[in-house]
C-alpha cells in the first residue's frame, strides 16, 4: 500500500475518532451544535464519526471499509462546509472541514486506484 494512503488514513481516522468523542463527551461541542442550530444532531454526528473512524482502520485490512468510510466523511465535510456558510462562520471557520474534506477525497480516490474501480489502462 503507499504510505501516503496510509498516513492520510490513520490522521483522518485518528482525528475523526477524537472528535466523534468530544460531540458526545463535550460542553463545547454541545455549544456549537447549538451555534450551529442542529442540537439533535450533535450525538448521530459523533457517533458517525466514530463509526467512520472504526471503518478507516478496517480499511487497512478490508480496503472497501475504507472506500465507504472516506466516501461518508467527504459527504458529511461538504454538509459542515454548508452548515458554517449558513450561519456565516468566518472563512478561518471553513478551513477544518476543507482540509478534513481534501484528505478524506485523496483517500477516496486512492483506494478507487487500488481497487481498480476504473481500469486507467483502457
Amino acid at each position: 500500500m503507499n504510505h501516503l494512503l496510509e498516513t492520510a488514513q490513520a490522521i483522518s481516522a485518528v482525528g475523526f475518532l477524537a472528535y466523534g468523542i468530544g460531540c458526545l463527551t463535550t460542553q463545547t461541542m454541545r455549544a456549537e451544535f447549538l451555534r450551529f442550530g442542529l442540537p439533535r444532531l450533535r450525538v448521530l454526528t459523533g457517533t458517525l464519526q466514530i463509526a467512520a473512524a472504526i471503518f478507516l482502520f478496517a480499511g487497512y485490512v478490508y480496503p472497501v471499509c475504507a472506500l465507504l468510510a472516506a466516501t461518508g466523511l467527504c459527504l458529511m465535510m461538504i454538509v459542515a462546509i454548508g452548515v458554517r456558510s449558513k450561519i456565516k462562520d468566518p472563512a478561518v471557520g471553513f478551513l477544518q472541514a476543507l482540509v478534513c474534506f481534501l484528505l478524506n477525497a485523496f483517500i477516496v480516490q486512492g483506494y478507487l486506484i487500488r481497487l481498480e474501480v476504473f481500469n486507467w489502462k483502457s
